[in-house]
């Protein structure tokens, strides 16, 4: 059932985030329908490339597509009331986005008795894949991949659940409004993972 939960979370999350930034690029409607579910879907299809799931098994989530087809009409319908919000909201509903989809990639991992490594990078490529394939689309730096934590509450997500620290629902619940809590900190404060630039 949590599984089911973060699942929905996720996808509505992320859809939305692919179809506003798709509005904001100016991408016509088959555009913005096209990055929602590359948004919504990437991350999962890439752990499943690399843990061995067979890639047919994105297709048997058809309840989902549905939501988040319903999820991006409705911002393509109503573009004005959410947009006036986005950027208060946007990075919100990224952070719900990486939450789920990050807890939801290392359950999946451990539940087919993958190594803890396997666990942490199921749990990245599941909360992240989806926004760096949708900023790669859009013609964006990868959120992922600037020096604001982003990945690292990801990898944290896949290291509690590694090493069996988070098991029952209410645990996994308590996880996920961490992890959402935490990455709303670091881009509110804007805690930065050392980077260096070779720029002079």
């Amino acid at each position: 059932m949590t599984w089911e939960v973060l699942s929905i979370i996720g996808t509505i999350a992320f859809a939305v985030s692919g179809a506003i930034v798709a509005m904001e690029e100016e991408y016509d409607i088959l555009g913005v329908y096209i990055l929602g579910i590359v948004t919504a879907f990437g991350g999962g299809a890439i752990r499943n490339l690399l843990i061995g799931v067979p890639v047919s098994a994105l297709w048997e989530q058809g309840t989902l597509f549905q939501i988040a087809l319903v999820a991006m009409t409705t911002v393509f319908l109503f573009p004005n009331n959410l947009l006036k919000h986005w950027q208060k909201w946007g990075n919100f509903t990224d952070a719900i986005g990486l939450s789920a989809f990050a807890i939801q990639g290392a359950l999946y991992a451990a539940e087919m008795n993958h190594p803890i490594s396997a666990v942490v990078v199921a749990a990245v490529l599941t909360g992240s894949g989806g926004g760096i394939v949708r900023d790669l689309l859009a013609g964006r730096k990868p959120l992922v991949l600037r020096s604001e934590i982003y990945a690292v509450w990801a990898v944290l997500a896949g290291l509690i659940i590694g090493f069996d620290l988070a098991q029952s629902p209410f645990q996994l619940y308590t996880l996920f409004i961490l992890l959402v809590v935490c990455r709303v900190l670091s881009y509110t404060n804007k805690w930065q993972l050392p980077n260096r630039s070779i720029h002079h």
